[in-house]
């Protein structure tokens, strides 16, 4: 089958003519003159984001791999990596599709991949490409892997899964056989091992959530041992473990992904000595329009559930003391107060700090990027946007 017969590369083809790099703005805008709902990052807060977790991770020995389903940016990537980022991790196919296009690498697929239409486009992205790494953890999968033939060497590494239940093989020695025969292609290079306990990372407070990640190390450690190969490569770990799974010795580097922006679901979840974890800042909010207001002590704003995703607890209204968000269908939200909102007048915009940061980032087209003095000047394209394959 010819690659242009293959329906992924038709869409690949589509997400590499998407814009990469940052757009500078006609003029100067504030945050009021926005076309909402709108992601808002806060330069400032960004930044000192990045700043932190490097330097965390350096402090312990660590590489960081931040994962870029948190962005979607390959603008946010090439920061990461200036920053003394090891690697980017990708979740899909099409996200390395994005990425790599825009010359973000090395790049590490962290979802095993079994459809052959996807073989084929990870094929081609490793013919033009080199660094572009992927995960297996099935003998289906890895027999898609031993009939590519890229010009370039694909990294690969195992998946393991000890309690997630999501991806990963709990089976010791399909795990060994799976190393031997990626170690006898040629253009295959086993790279290491990948487990990821993401059910781990909002466990209501640090004790409880350290006490569970530590034993899952623990518990993939003595998988290692009886799998017994050598590996470069340990990586896993995530924003909600960052200062937990540092004290494992093996871990190599570290897949945190959501530090960069922080959300509600993360703050609530308790740090290492506060009841809310602030070890990083709310860098990204979605900025809304108040547009209605049909009752007393209640304002309908233009952001629902088309702009603002949740899996658990709604937004946060930071700069509105007393104020809380309620969803009101796909369009709109209303911001419900004791204070009765008097503050708040229609046609003002109020920013909202997102309860998950990454499937908000998804429905969202731009960052609209807050400098220092107040102002816009650029927006950064979310190039993988609806990169879900």
């Amino acid at each position: 089958m010819m690659l242009r017969d293959v329906p992924e590369w038709t869409l690949a083809e589509q997400i590499r003519a998407r814009p990469t790099e940052p757009v500078a703005l006609a003029r100067p805008l504030e945050v009021s003159q926005l076309p909402t709902p709108a992601l808002v990052v806060d330069r400032a807060a960004f930044e000192s984001n990045l700043g932190r977790m490097a330097q965390h991770a350096a402090s312990f020995g660590k590489g960081l791999r931040p994962h870029a389903k948190t962005h979607k940016c390959p603008i946010v990537a090439r920061r990461q990596l200036e920053m003394g980022a090891v690697g980017i991790c990708v979740a899909k196919v099409s996200e390395a599709v994005a990425l790599a296009s825009a010359g973000i690498a090395p790049l590490l697929i962290t979802s095993p991949v079994t459809a052959p239409g996807k073989v084929a486009v990870l094929e081609r992205l490793a013919d033009e490409f080199q660094g572009i790494g992927v995960v297996v953890d099935s003998e289906e999968g890895m027999g898609l892997l031993e009939r590519m033939g890229p010009a370039n060497r694909l990294a690969v590494l195992v998946d393991l899964d000890v309690a997630m239940g999501r991806t990963g093989t709990r089976d010791d020695d399909l795990a060994r056989r799976l190393v031997e025969r990626i170690q006898a292609v040629d253009h295959l290079d086993f790279m290491g091992f990948q487990h990821y306990a993401g059910h781990v990372m909002h466990i209501q407070g640090h004790a409880a959530r350290s006490e569970a990640s530590l034993v899952l190390w623990e518990r993939v450690l003595e998988r290692l041992g009886r799998i017994g190969v050598s590996y470069d490569v340990l990586t896993g770990c995530g924003t909600g473990t960052f200062d937990i799974d540092c004290a494992v010795q093996q871990i190599t580097d570290m897949q945190v992904g959501s530090y960069v922006f922080m959300d509600e679901e993360y703050r609530q979840i308790g740090g290492r000595h506060s009841e809310r974890f602030a070890d990083f800042e709310v860098s990204l909010t979605v900025a809304c329009t108040a547009l209605s207001q049909p009752a007393a002590g209640a304002v309908t704003v233009d952001g629902g559930y088309k702009s603002i995703a949740s899996d658990t607890v709604p937004p946060a209204v930071d700069e509105l003391p007393n104020t809380q968000y309620r969803f009101a269908g796909d369009e709109h939200g209303v911001l419900v107060s004791r204070a009765a909102l008097q503050s708040v007048r229609l046609g003002d915009v109020v920013r909202v700090v997102s309860p998950h940061c990454d499937p908000t980032v998804n429905l969202h087209d731009v960052f609209w990027v807050l400098e220092a003095d107040g102002v816009i000047r650029t927006c950064w394209p979310i190039t993988a946007r609806g990169c879900t394959w």
